[in-house]
């Protein structure tokens, strides 16, 4: 993890309490924890980013924010890893979480009962094409709801393996490169 590069651009615990409108929160925003780069608290922000990726509609990064901080996890993380999920990627991971969701309700295929998705991502009428989405989910009913949340929980999960691995896989090579630097003295 480049971690020098992550904190030139992470604020520090100081800035936060005299942001004006941010000091306000109280002794909420200032764990350490919330914007110190460690394994457990950026793993955790990544799982909790990926599981908030997934809340419908606008709010993924509320919900993010919602769960990390009194998790006490990394908050810029777990804000920046809910954009995984944008107006190109939430139709196929919703068609994901149907089939999921499908799979383990039991739910045999109605595929003729459901309306396929026709994009129309109006940015003009936002609102319009919120609502649109919203009655295309609806229709995929139970399947979609709990594959919703399946989905959510493993993609969670694979993300805390993931980011804990990664993270002791980047330490374990910075030791043998220090290793062999000290070999070579």
């Amino acid at each position: 993890m480049p971690r020098k590069f992550f904190r030139k651009h992470l604020p520090s615990s100081e800035s936060i309490r005299a942001h004006k409108h941010l000091g306000r929160f109280g002794d909420w925003l200032h764990h350490p924890n919330l914007w110190h780069l460690n394994r457990r608290s950026v793993s955790g922000g990544f799982a909790i980013g990926l599981f908030a990726g997934l809340i419908p509609g606008p709010l993924q990064m509320l919900g993010a924010a919602l769960l990390a901080i009194p998790l006490r996890m990394n908050l810029p993380v777990a804000l920046l890893t809910t954009l995984y999920t944008n107006p190109l990627t939430i139709v196929p991971l919703y068609l994901v979480a149907y089939e999921y969701g499908r799979l383990l309700t039991g739910v045999r295929n109605h595929a003729a009962e459901i309306r396929p998705f026709e994009p129309e991502f109006n940015w003009s009428n936002l609102w319009g094409s919120l609502v649109s989405l919203s009655d295309w989910m609806l229709s995929l009913g139970k399947p979609l709801a709990i594959g919703l949340v399946a989905l959510a929980l493993t993609l969670a999960a694979a993300g805390w393996i993931a980011a804990q691995l990664g993270w002791r896989a980047y330490v374990v090579l910075k030791w043998r490169a220090r290793r062999r630097r000290r070999a070579r003295r």
